[in-house]
């Protein structure tokens, strides 16, 4: 498995942001490996509501438009997420933040994107396991240009973040592994079709004055974040799965 820090200068502080103190200590957890998540994207905005507001802009600025998150959380899903972090703490790491690890997450997400986006794949040697790098190789080369523009999210692009499914495993080997997946929304403005399959929502957000309107997409995507608890093993998160749902497939 590789690792979030073989590019020293340029993820040492990426890989520093997804370690949370007290990073190398583990012990043992029976754990069952549950079945893979099935193929393909997943729902789009499962527990999320997303409105626009419209509010008058400061001595000539005309009106401005911005978007609101609300989320309305599965009770099941909080519930069962929260116990997966309380037994990482208990057998695996003491001292685990799930606001630490977003914060790097979102900072990892914004990074890579821009990485696929520039085509900089090179770059991405450390930060993403072998098999997900060959896959992007493969694929990115037959985008087109206003694709690739869509896979970029900017730190302050990202509009909202939540945790997927967590999972505590063994591999054949005996090997102990924690795996997060994390969903991203974000906004975009590369040229892209009005109906893109997949897509959450267009809006037309204002500035100035109605002459003068930028749109953007709202678009997601989905990082798994995997590290190795084994005794001995290099407390590194890596990124097991990149989807960007109709745009990298």
């Amino acid at each position: 498995m590789m690792a979030l820090r073989a590019a020293p200068r340029r993820a040492r502080w990426l890989a520093g942001a997804l370690l949370a103190p007290g990073a190398a200590r583990a012990a043992p957890l029976a754990a069952r490996v549950p079945d893979p998540l099935p193929p393909g994207p997943l729902p789009a905005l499962p527990a999320v509501r997303f409105a626009s507001s419209g509010t008058q802009g400061t001595e000539g600025e005309g009106p401005q438009r911005r978007v609101v998150v609300v989320r309305i959380t599965n009770p099941l899903a909080w519930l069962r997420t929260r116990f997966y972090y309380l037994l990482i703490r208990l057998y695996f790491d003491s001292e685990f933040s799930i606001e630490e690890f977003t914060r790097g997450a979102k900072q990892a997400f914004s990074v890579v994107s821009q990485l696929l986006s520039q085509r900089k794949l090179d770059l991405l040697d450390g930060l993403v396991s072998t098999e997900v790098l060959q896959m992007l190789k493969e694929k990115i080369s037959s985008l087109s240009e206003n694709h690739r523009d869509a896979l970029a999210a900017d730190m302050d692009a990202i509009m909202y973040t939540t945790e997927g499914d967590v999972r505590i495993y063994y591999d054949d080997d005996g090997r102990k592994f924690v795996s997060i997946l994390m969903r991203f929304w974000y906004l975009n403005s590369a040229n892209l079709p009005d109906e893109v399959p997949g897509e959450t929502k267009v809006f037309q957000i204002v500035f100035g004055d109605e002459s003068t309107k930028e749109k953007r997409h709202i678009l997601t995507a989905n990082y798994e974040f995997q590290r190795e608890f084994t005794e001995g093993a290099k407390p590194d998160w890596t990124i097991t799965r990149i989807e960007h749902p109709k745009l990298l497939e």
